[in-house]
């Protein structure tokens, strides 16, 4: 294990120590106070501790304190959370790599975890998660709680060599010597576009630490009615357009984070594919480049055959492209439904030289990307 001790989630004997630092954190106790300013700050400790008792693993915090919270999250801030498991093995003993479009920072894998217990699995995911996010010390704490791993970001091509070498280790090692699931984004950061597209180079890292039949690797699809971070997207491609050496701080991370996780989604949806096992035989006789390249576009397809669309995702196309094609799937009231919506998201965008013809047209690709890709892989 002292090879993974600076990236690994904490252990079970590690948990009591995490919890009292995350107490004695100012910063986490101003968070908290925000969110119970009524309460002193000794009897608000008291009730977490209390809380605490019994809490012995890091599956013991997620089922205490952060099932509740994200079941709140699902019931004031979506429509509703569906999971589509019909294609994964009967045996739910078995562990399994979740490899995901990207849609949220923080809920893609928190929404996964509660669908996983919900639907009779023994455990939840463990998550990697970009350094960079982890602005101050007590969300680090926090989510290696939370059974998350540490992704280095930021470093030279000798370090990052190494540091994704380290990375797969421990994934192969979390998988079958923890018995742990994993959760990873099939690239790096959120597809800006909406048009989910499987890195190689993810897919390279996971080979690197052993075989990849034994991660159990299972293409998984999350389909969000509406993504809150829209209009910060769409920020973001102006802002990049008009000065391509444009980057995002700390703040624009936050609130990303934020808006995230409070901002209305509409109906969610996860669907699973059926795992790479079944078919990943068949690419062995290639080179070492085009079976990751195989790979990566059979994961593609079996993503984008799995969209839950709704009726946004046909009016976007239409308004994208000037017609009618897609209009059997959408009613009137849908169309007038989501450009009021539109209008409303890009009146949230603060910028100098607000260019709203691009912006409208940047969040209607997002929209319409699924569709179009759902459309390719039929």
């Amino acid at each position: 294990m002292n090879e993974f001790d600076e990236i690994r989630p904490y252990e079970a004997q590690e948990m009591r120590q995490a919890f009292n630092d995350l107490l004695a954190d100012r910063h986490f106790s101003a968070v908290m106070k925000g969110m119970a300013p009524w309460l002193p700050n000794a009897m608000r400790n008291g009730l977490l501790r209390m809380a605490f008792m019994g809490v012995n693993t890091p599956l013991d915090f997620q089922k205490r304190f952060m099932k509740p919270v994200v079941k709140h999250i699902i019931r004031k801030h979506t429509d509703g959370c569906t999971f589509d498991d019909a294609l994964m093995p009967v045996d739910k003993s078995q562990r399994f790599t979740f490899v995901s479009n990207h849609r949220d920072i923080v809920l893609d894998s928190a929404l996964l975890d509660v669908m996983l217990i919900e639907h009779g699995y023994p455990t939840t995911v463990e998550i990697g998660i970009g350094n960079n996010l982890l602005i101050y010390p007590w969300i680090e704490r926090l989510v290696r709680m939370n059974k998350a791993f540490i992704v280095r970001r930021g470093l030279s091509l000798r370090e990052t060599l190494e540091s994704s070498q380290l990375m797969s280790r421990y994934i192969h090692y979390a998988v079958t010597q923890k018995h742990e699931n994993i959760w990873i984004a099939q690239r790096e950061g959120r597809a800006k576009d909406s048009s989910d597209h499987t890195q190689e180079a993810v897919l390279k890292m996971l080979a690197m630490g052993g075989n990849l039949s034994e991660l159990n690797i299972v293409p998984l699809t999350i389909s969000y009615e509406y993504d809150p971070c829209d209009y910060l997207k769409a920020q973001e491609m102006q802002q990049k357009r008009d000065n391509p050496t444009h980057k995002k701080n700390k703040q624009d991370d936050l609130v990303n984070m934020r808006t995230g996780i409070f901002g209305y989604k509409g109906r969610v949806h996860y669907c699973c594919a059926p795992p790479v096992n079944t078919w990943l035989h068949e690419l062995n006789s290639l080179p070492r480049q085009e079976f990751f390249a195989q790979m990566a576009a059979r994961i593609d397809r079996e993503l984008h055959c799995r969209y839950r669309l709704y009726p946004c995702n046909y009016v976007a196309l239409d308004l994208l492209n000037s017609n009618n094609a897609q209009a059997s799937h959408y009613t009137e009231a849908d169309r007038h439904h989501f450009e009021d919506y539109l209008t409303r998201q890009i009146a949230k965008i603060q910028l100098a030289q607000k260019d709203e013809p691009f912006l409208r047209q940047c969040i209607l690709t997002m929209y319409a990307n699924p569709l179009s890709n759902y459309q390719a892989a039929q």
